[in-house]
């Protein structure tokens, strides 16, 4: 079991950037696959970016390609969203995730379906000024 917690949300202008950061407890973090979502009133929660837990593979929303880099610091128990040249469209609660990477054989890319998720902290608002 994993919990988590995110911070770093706040307001920025259209074309700045801003930080988050997904911090977990548990001795077993390295373990877990970490994706971000997202969510905007009346909307399910939209895959934004998540990291593997083995080797630190990636996988990128197409709407986000270039402009976000997830990373994590697996000492530190964190892992964080990089986001540059936001958009007033990027503006939601953005959450953190966790999965079990072991439950997969094969060691394959971290999931990107919300569904695959077990874990979830309450989210951070990120609010984008045009």
């Amino acid at each position: 079991q994993v919990q988590l917690v995110e911070s770093g949300g706040g307001l920025v202008q259209a074309g700045g950037s801003l930080r988050v950061s997904c911090a977990a407890s548990g001795r077993t973090f390295s373990l877990y696959n970490i994706g971000w979502f997202r969510r905007t009133v009346d909307q399910e929660r939209e895959f934004v970016a998540a990291v593997g837990w083995n080797g630190g593979s990636t996988a990128y929303a197409d709407s986000v390609k270039g402009r976000f880099t997830i990373s994590r610091d697996n000492a530190k128990n964190t892992v964080y969203l990089q986001m540059d040249s936001l958009k007033p469209e990027d503006a939601a609660a953005y959450y953190c995730a966790a999965d079990f990477g072991p439950k997969r054989p094969g060691k394959p890319a971290p999931p990107v379906s919300s569904r695959e998720y077990d874990y979830w902290g309450q989210g951070t608002q990120v609010t984008v000024s045009s």
